[in-house]
């Protein structure tokens, strides 16, 4: 099954987000505000961008036909 560009995007964020959050309890490293800084416009477009696309790819795959 070819994904979409758009199903990719949402993959890679979702894959960060699930690396981040598994950074944070083994490691009690966040490294989402590492990168850009503790509550900066940047971490939090990239927290929204990763619940958006957590959300995508529910409904995508909620969505899909099975071939």
């Amino acid at each position: 099954m070819k994904m979409s560009v758009l199903e990719w995007i949402a993959l890679v964020l979702v894959i960060v987000g699930a690396l981040n959050w598994g950074l944070v309890g083994l490691l009690d490293f966040n490294l989402v505000t590492a990168i850009f800084g503790d509550a900066s416009t940047m971490t939090k477009v990239v927290y929204d961008l990763v619940g958006i696309s957590g959300v995508y790819m529910i409904i995508s795959a909620a969505t899909k036909k099975s071939a």
